[in-house]
């Protein structure tokens, strides 16, 4: 990191020489408003973001739209959450923007799983079979450990495309790093006594797993399969002796977290993973401590 930081001084002066042009901000397309949250952390007044998805949709499941490819045709960076989540409509968006910088392979772009350890990577998924996470869990903005090192792995990148503002990238990065150590202490403690959590989706997975929580299995018997009688019959005989509570989001049915609570008494939470349009740090901060609530509330 320390290398880059003096690479990036090195090319200041050259930057600077650009004229006008150096001073304008880095257009940035970001898939989730999580990964607009995380842009616009480090790019700070340096980046224009736009928001290609909302946040009470499910990510897996959207269709390029001409909204998108607006918003990658004068891009300079798109932000992806990667590990194949958005594969059903980042591609058609950037075939249908017509933009080479922001191509898979370039420096305009990013993927936020390609930079940290990916959980779920068995080898055995299948898309086929309705399996929407055969390149391993995507979902690795609800650890903030990782998101932490994302950022940082996007500081390097806009410290590539606009080597002038380098060290602000960095700065900003390593505060948004600095307020993930802050908080981890209080978000550990909070569950440490928590007998563990059903999801509906393989989603929270890496909240559960930075926190040391126990996962007790999916109401989906696949990821993207709807839960079936059959299989929400196998987790009460599974589940009968044990404590939790189930966790899912706004835009995922509660008809088989109901199903759990009258078998087995657990109670069910619907809440967000994502941070809302616009939203900053303190947003997704939130998003993490009512998560951390609802894990702790079987211990309360």
């Amino acid at each position: 990191m320390m290398f880059k930081r003096i690479l990036a001084a090195a090319v200041l002066s050259t930057a600077l020489a650009a004229g006008p042009a150096a001073a304008e901000r880095l257009e940035v397309a970001a898939t989730t408003t999580n990964m607009a949250m995380i842009t616009q952390e480090v790019g700070g007044d340096h980046v224009e973001v736009t928001t290609m998805a909302p946040p009470d949709r499910d990510a897996h499941y959207l269709e390029a739209r001409p909204s998108m490819m607006a918003a990658l045709r004068g891009a300079d960076l798109i932000v992806s959450v990667g590990a194949e989540l958005e594969e059903g409509w980042v591609p058609a968006a950037i075939r249908g923007a017509n933009n080479p910088d922001v191509q898979i392979g370039q420096d305009g772009y990013f993927e936020a799983a390609a930079q940290v350890e990916l959980i779920g990577q068995t080898g055995h998924a299948d898309r086929a079979r309705g399996d929407v996470h055969p390149a391993g869990n995507p979902h690795v903005y609800l650890d903030p450990v990782r998101l932490a090192e994302v950022g940082q792995a996007l500081a390097s990148r806009l410290a590539d495309l606009a080597p002038e503002h380098a060290e602000t990238f960095y700065d900003n990065a390593d505060a948004f790093q600095a307020a993930v150590e802050e908080r981890m202490p209080d978000w550990e403690a909070r569950v440490a006594d928590a007998p563990g959590v059903l999801l509906f989706h393989e989603d929270i997975d890496y909240l559960l797993h930075r926190l040391d929580v126990p996962l007790h299995g999916y109401l989906e018997p696949l990821p993207g399969v709807p839960p079936t009688a059959r299989h929400l019959r196998r987790l009460v005989n599974e589940l009968g002796d044990e404590r939790g509570v189930t966790l899912f989001t706004d835009f995922q049915p509660a008809d088989g977290a109901r199903f759990i609570e009258r078998q087995l008494g657990w109670s069910y939470y619907s809440l967000p993973t994502q941070v809302p349009v616009d939203g900053d740090a303190e947003d997704y901060f939130q998003v993490i401590d009512d998560l951390v609530e609802a894990i702790a509330s079987p211990a309360s």
